[in-house]
């Protein structure tokens, strides 16, 4: 009987290699071995088989017959193994209390709306959601993803990308009556623009003016914590916010706000990216069924 600390999988896997690659330089290569830890990995595996599977020489590796039947077999047990653990993953069920901070747009109008389609195809995942413009710190709160507007500091942390939203600039009606429309971007010189008080906010408006680009840089009276309150406080006749399309199209839609200077909207966009603490694919099975339904129902248009 095999002794338990022998890893047969692995030395089939390196045998394996050794035969396709030609050589064992290549096969080293690939593992990110030494060829000398190779060969003697081989060396291994043919005394505990008690047989030669390779004729060695300077110029090439000649496989014996039982070295011919053994990479035979070993090719489809290797094959065997990747698809039991490949139909192992599937069938995990995400289940576990998934904890998610969203910022205010994002969270309000596109994630919170969605919740009950995710609790139907997912009932095994408790949510957690925390709706906030505030920059959480993964660690501090035991959150497991953060879903964040704009350009991402370096970090440890992983990101996706959910998608990226237009933004656009706009007033109510009542505010236009009375101070007029903006009709080129030095006009704004003479409105009230809503500004952000948090600290990732981006701070200038930028604007194509025929190939220009011009920054305006809001300082009206007031200033605002999240992007929501800078919503409500355009919608009552504030002043001008720049804020995400999708944000503001049932305004739109509904005559409470006008969208503004669109011949000077540079286009793009503003990047929204998923972040979670975890190291390449690596994930928990909740956090990838999260990101994966983000990814497929979540419109930032």
């Amino acid at each position: 009987m095999a002794r338990l600390d022998t890893n047969r999988s692995g030395e089939m896997e390196v045998y394996v290699r050794v035969i396709e690659r030609g050589g064992f330089s290549a096969a080293a290569r690939d593992f990110k071995m030494t060829p000398s830890a190779v060969s003697k990995l081989v060396g291994r595996l043919e005394s505990r088989l008690g047989v030669r599977l390779l004729n060695r020489s300077t110029r090439k590796l000649q496989l014996t017959p039982e070295g011919q039947r053994f990479y035979d077999r070993a090719v489809n047990v290797l094959a065997e193994l990747s698809d039991a653990e490949d139909e192992a993953a599937r069938a995990v069920q995400p289940r576990g209390k998934l904890r998610v901070s969203v910022n205010m747009p994002v969270g309000l109008y596109r994630i919170l709306p969605l919740v009950p389609v995710f609790q139907a195809r997912f009932p095994d995942i408790d949510l957690d959601i925390t709706v906030s413009d505030k920059v959480v710190d993964l660690y501090e709160e035991r959150a497991d993803v953060a879903i964040r507007s704009g350009p991402l500091p370096s970090s440890g942390l992983i990101a996706r990308k959910l998608g990226q939203c237009r933004m656009v600039i706009v007033a109510s009606p009542d505010y236009l009556d009375g101070a007029g429309t903006p009709r080129t971007v030095e006009d704004l010189s003479e409105h009230q623009l809503i500004g952000y008080n948090f600290p990732r906010a981006i701070s200038e408006w930028s604007f194509d003016d025929h190939g220009t680009i011009k920054t305006v840089m809001p300082g009206g009276k007031v200033c605002v914590g999240d992007a929501e309150s800078a919503r409500q406080l355009a919608v009552a006749g504030g002043g001008v916010a720049r804020l995400a399309a999708f944000h503001v199209r049932d305004d739109v839609d509904a005559g409470r706000l006008c969208v503004l200077l669109e011949a000077f909207n540079p286009g793009g966009g503003v990047d929204i990216h998923a972040v979670y603490v975890g190291q390449g694919g690596l994930m928990p099975a909740r956090v990838r069924a999260f990101l994966d339904f983000c990814i497929e129902n979540v419109d930032l248009n």
